[in-house]
């Protein structure tokens, strides 16, 4: 009988690719310690830093990373419920690093630090993920910020101008407004949203309480913002690997939309043009510090300044050098930071608070004393920096904003000096009454952002002296009138300053007549 030796040598070849497709090849390795969200594991030779390992428990699987390589042991930090995780169980190398879902489908959610939903939603189905984790991209890649990100806070637009792609920190005590002032930001890019200048943003929520999130999140609903946001929150209950990873997950999701600026033509489900601009707030960074100061020393890591570890400066550089503006050849998306930091009794020369200010284009300082003086936002004009400045601002507001700024640090200086009850002369009580109405005029009440046009008539008003001889107390019904009448008789000039995004000279005289028009009939 012949023997079919083709026939058997592919039986034999078929038999032995199935038993290797079936072969699953890991090291494994045990649990000698584990505690406070942090494990010991021995055995796990080849683990690479930041490789996620998964953990076998009773409860099934939970996932964690290598944070340190010592001679015997590796240190993990876990994700999820450490309370699971005994002495003795196994641990798998993954081969892999921490990576989250992306993309369209996280838009309107609120999701955990590794993208599971915490909202009562469906659940998520993304075909894409991102490595929270990157290297950050290289100048080649970039452009300088030009483009301006509207806050609709005009203190900020006029004075401290943030552009697309900045890094602009929110520092002050505790209850100063610094949510707010981000808030604002995000509502404010209502306007933009289904626009090719359209914003994605969001917000990451660190070591806060679930009701401040809760109530964030209503606010952001109830104004329409949840279209375009998507909320990360690692609660103050949540373990610290938790807190410790949420702003780079916030990230990757800013990320993949300032990416998507590459493929030219994309669109969103709706129909509507992909966003390639989004903007990140990290509420905030005191706590994810504090968290990672937990996980170092638990590590064994040894602590430094203030029982920080040595590398926590790097821990924010790494995140927020991610914010970019990048070039043309890269689809010209952006990343704006607004990372927010606590004071403790308004010290700004702190450990964590220096750090962040030095990795930072800037910072908008809330002070408790003008906060509770009723100036709100309480923004210090004196201390608040934008190191883009004019280079991303409207032309119309960068003309006259800079007036703005040393009127009121030369009101400041003479507010103090008038205290002291000295005679003023004429021209000093002037610089002092121009003053005082351009604190009234740029307070601004919570969750009411305005418009860009709306903004450079009000702060044109002010600096031209139109409301010198307005009494303080009308100075917020008087810009409230102007700007309704601005929607009305006014409104070709609205829709013309609107279009050209700057004032000439022939613009600014209408503009001029129509503000003295309606002020010759203003019944204040």
């Amino acid at each position: 009988m012949k023997i079919k030796t083709d026939e058997i040598a592919s039986v034999i070849k078929q038999e032995i690719e199935q038993f290797s497709a079936e072969l699953e090849i890991s090291e494994v390795g045990r649990v000698v310690e584990v505690g406070d969200g942090i494990a010991r594991i021995y055995g796990l030779s080849k683990a690479m830093a930041g490789e996620l390992v998964e953990f076998q428990t009773s409860a099934g699987a939970v996932m964690g990373q290598v944070m340190n390589l010592e001679e015997d042991t590796v240190g993990c930090v876990i994700y999820g419920n450490y309370l699971s995780v005994k002495e003795g169980d196994i641990v798998k190398s993954t081969s892999r690093l921490l990576e989250v879902p992306v993309g369209e489908t996280m838009l309107g959610r609120v999701v955990d630090p590794l993208g599971r939903p915490l909202d009562d939603g469906p659940a998520l189905e993304s075909s894409e993920s991102a490595k929270v984790d990157i290297i950050a991209p290289g100048i080649a890649e970039r452009q300088p910020v030009h483009e301006p990100l509207q806050t609709g806070i005009k203190a900020i637009d006029a004075m401290i101008p943030i552009g697309r792609g900045q890094r602009e920190l929110i520092i002050g005590d505790r209850k100063t407004g610094k949510t707010a002032v981000a808030i604002d930001a995000i509502i404010n890019q209502k306007q933009y949203w289904g626009t090719k200048d359209a914003v994605v943003c969001v917000y990451v929520a660190v070591g806060q309480k679930e009701s401040t999130v809760a109530g964030v999140v209503e606010t952001l609903k109830k104004h329409g913002a949840m279209d375009y946001t998507i909320v990360v929150n690692a609660a103050s209950s949540d373990p610290a690997p938790m807190q410790y990873i949420a702003p780079y997950t916030g990230c990757a999701m800013g990320e993949y939309f300032m990416w998507s600026g590459k493929d030219e033509g994309k669109t969103l489900s709706s129909g509507k043009p992909m966003p390639k601009h989004a903007l990140c707030i990290y509420d905030d960074l005191s706590k994810q510090a504090v968290a990672y100061r937990q996980l170092s020393l638990l590590l064994r890591r040894p602590p430094g300044r203030e029982a920080y570890p040595g590398d926590v400066f790097y821990l924010h550089s790494r995140l927020l050098e991610r914010a970019t503006k990048l070039s043309d050849e890269n689809g010209a998306g952006s990343l704006t930071a607004l990372p927010v930091i606590e004071t403790q009794e308004g010290d700004v020369s702190a450990y964590i608070p220096t750090n962040v200010i030095s990795i930072t284009d800037g910072q908008i300082y809330l002070e408790p004393e003008l906060f509770f003086a009723g100036v709100r936002p309480a923004i210090n004009v004196g201390i608040s920096v934008s190191r883009v400045g004019g280079a991303a601002q409207v032309k119309a507001m960068k003309k006259f904003a800079g007036s703005l700024r040393l009127d009121l640090a030369a009101f400041r200086e003479l507010e103090a000096f008038a205290q002291l009850g000295t005679e003023l002369d004429a021209a000093t009580q002037r610089q002092l009454d121009r003053g005082a109405a351009m604190v009234e005029l740029l307070k601004q009440p919570q969750y009411v952002p305005q418009h860009v046009v709306d903004q450079v008539i009000s702060i044109y008003a002010g600096t031209k002296g139109y409301l010198d001889d307005v009494a303080l107390d009308k100075v917020s019904q008087f810009e409230t009138d102007l700007l309704d009448y601005f929607q009305s008789s006014g409104k070709p000039i609205w829709d013309e300053i609107h279009a050209k995004n700057a004032l000439d000279s022939d613009l600014e005289k209408k503009l001029a007549d129509a503000i003295r028009a309606f002020k010759s009939g203003w019944k204040g």
